[in-house]
């Protein structure tokens, strides 16, 4: 994999956007990592108090007004879409074929192209709308990943807690990285 794009939109959960780059940004073979934030997105990682890394020069920040952008077109060649946290309201978007902004037509983009688009859904409890809509994104091959942290590893605070997220985003992706490997009760298989 070359090319990857990440969006971050307004649910809670900015750490998980601020440790899947923080990976990406370990994998020599990426080329390229297309950043995008919602609004509100931008808004609730600074409220949660979370920098997502964008100083290495791979990473290539684009505002989600911007449909001239790369990430809008499928002859740009992304090979995945990774968007965390994802919004119910950005799932129903998607979900419909609405693409009002750069993340909706990536996101539809990649559907398209049949790339791989991996959805960090962070809410709770879901609405039967918002299973509907996840289901119909499911069918259309998109992979729903639920922010839901392993506990079976016994992290021992919160990062900890959430790398076992981001390791699952990553192994969604493709990508390599470190991953808690399940290994008979021996919670130190890592």
């Amino acid at each position: 994999m070359k090319k990857i794009i990440v969006a971050v939109t307004g649910a809670s959960g900015a750490i998980y956007a601020r440790k899947i780059v923080e990976r990406l940004v370990q994998v020599d073979e990426l080329e390229h990592i297309a950043l995008i934030f919602s609004r509100n997105g931008q808004a609730v990682a600074q409220y949660e108090g979370e920098n997502v890394p964008t100083d290495d020069p791979r990473v290539e920040i684009f505002d989600n007004d911007d449909m001239f952008a790369a990430p809008a077109s499928g002859s740009a060649d992304y090979e995945a879409m990774i968007v965390v946290p994802c919004s119910m309201g950005c799932a129903g978007r998607i979900a419909g074929g609405i693409s009002g902004d750069l993340i909706s037509r990536a996101a539809d983009v990649m559907l398209k192209e049949r790339g791989k688009l991996i959805l960090v859904v962070r809410e709770t409890p879901l609405s039967t709308i918002h299973l509907h809509n996840l289901t119909a994104l499911s069918e259309c091959g998109a992979v729903i990943l639920p922010a839901s942290p392993s506990f079976y590893s016994h992290a021992c605070n919160i990062e900890e807690l959430c790398d076992t997220v981001a390791e699952r985003i990553m192994k969604a992706a493709g990508l390599p990285g470190d991953r808690y490997r399940w290994n008979g009760g021996d919670t130190n298989a890592r």
